[in-house]
């Protein structure tokens, strides 16, 4: 095991059994299970339609092209490229709070979509009215707390959600680039051009 490697256990330990309490096990559980907190996402949707009207339904998708390409990267290509074993099956004595099948650990996908999702939102809220801000520090509060969730059940690394935060915003910044330059190249300079042939 590599010094990085070794920091990345050592720091992992610590986590997963320095900073535990009993009211912590349950929210970590529910962060971490989409079947539990799958309605947040439903909530942030709606908020973003609500808020944006019309324009909410192509941030929605913006959000929801961000999210695929964030997990498609971290499970479609990194998991399987790197083939990291997770720690609950790496380490011994880990503090494990799921019923984890075996797959590959580098990178999160829960730490790539939630940062993919936080990032967007930041992008189209943080300079609105003070409701809307609001709204942009609880996604990235949001997208910190799933991401830790993962160190805290015993699933992933620090270093697995560092490079899913990376890949998530990645994605994010990725996807709103190509969205501006369309918006930009194609759909302002064909109402220039309408314009003009009036």
């Amino acid at each position: 095991m590599g010094g990085l490697e070794q920091a990345d256990a050592w720091l992992f330990q610590l986590l997963n059994h320095g900073l535990v309490h009993p009211a912590l096990d349950d929210l970590m559980l529910f962060l971490t299970k989409p079947k539990l907190s799958g309605h947040i996402f439903w909530l942030t949707a709606l908020f973003i339609l609500l808020r944006r009207g019309r324009d909410g339904f192509v941030i929605a998708l913006l959000v929801l092209l961000a999210v695929g390409l964030a997990d498609f990267t971290a499970s479609g290509i990194f998991k399987p490229l790197f083939q990291r074993v997770r720690p609950c099956f790496a380490l011994d004595g880990v503090r494990l709070l799921v019923d984890q099948t075996r797959s590959w650990s580098f990178a999160s996908s829960h730490a790539a979509n939630s940062t993919a999702i936080a990032s967007l939102v930041w992008i189209f809220f943080w300079k609105g009215e003070l409701i809307d801000r609001l709204f942009a520090v609880t996604m990235i509060v949001y997208a910190v707390m799933v991401a830790f969730s993962r160190i805290y059940i015993g699933v992933h690394y620090p270093g697995d959600i560092l490079g899913g935060i990376v890949i998530g915003f990645g994605s994010a910044a990725l996807i709103y680039t190509a969205f501006a330059w369309i918006v930009k190249n194609v759909v302002h300079r064909k109402a220039m051009q309408n314009g003009g042939a009036e």
